[in-house]
């Protein structure tokens, strides 16, 4: 049996299933806030504060935050391992991805929170 390292998950199943639900949070994400647009055309800055403001709101734009980490970390790995045969080149690539994902995800969290 052979034991994936850098993989996400625990499995390849673990990986399709954690890869399915992030994209279903970012979808319903993606409809609220197109369906927020719509229902406010005359959006001020604070009614868009107001909404951001709300703690449901920015827990589910961190969901948001860590299912895109996620769905990407899980996509550019297999990627990765599929094109990238050169084991130097491969580890740089995925410790690069790996490194941008979490300063984005810092960086979020510090916007959504105000830390």
């Amino acid at each position: 049996m052979v034991t994936q390292i850098t993989s996400f998950g625990r499995s390849g199943l673990y990986d399709w299933m954690m890869q399915r639900v992030s994209a279903i949070v970012l979808s319903l994400y993606t409809v609220f806030i197109i369906g927020y647009l719509l229902l406010n055309p005359d959006l001020t800055y604070d009614q868009w504060s107001t909404l951001f403001e709300a703690t449901w709101m920015r827990i589910f734009s961190l969901m948001v935050l860590l299912s895109i980490g996620m769905h990407s970390w899980i996509g550019l790995w297999s990627i990765s391992t599929d094109y990238l045969k050169a084991t130097g080149v491969r580890f740089f690539f995925q410790s690069l991805c790996g490194l941008v994902m979490f300063i984005y995800i810092v960086w979020g969290v510090q916007v959504l929170w105000g830390l």
